[in-house]
């Protein structure tokens, strides 16, 4: 079961999935823009807080299905990387 309640302890954001699995730390906010199932699974070993879509990238039932069953916390917003990386420096 995802954990909405998580604490947000840093942020990392990119999309080449091997990077992210070597460089996010765990209670990190993950902005990406991709959706696809790998990042459900790079989520389950790098252990963010969340993964936060951006660009208003939407997830197939499928992923979500799975995100869900894997505890991982997927939210979404219109804004692009750039502005949600700024507004979230300035939260943490």
């Amino acid at each position: 079961m995802p954990e909405p309640e998580r604490d947000i302890l840093g942020g990392y954001a990119g999309d080449l999935l091997s990077w992210v699995m070597g460089r996010a730390s765990s209670g990190d906010v993950w902005v990406t823009i991709m959706s696809n199932l790998n990042i459900v699974a790079v989520a389950s070993l790098a252990d963010p807080a969340c993964i936060l879509l951006a660009e208003g990238v939407e997830l197939d039932d499928g992923v979500r299905e799975r995100a869900e069953v894997q505890g991982v916390n997927v939210l979404r917003s219109g804004k692009n990387v750039f502005r949600l990386c700024a507004e979230i420096a300035s939260l943490i």
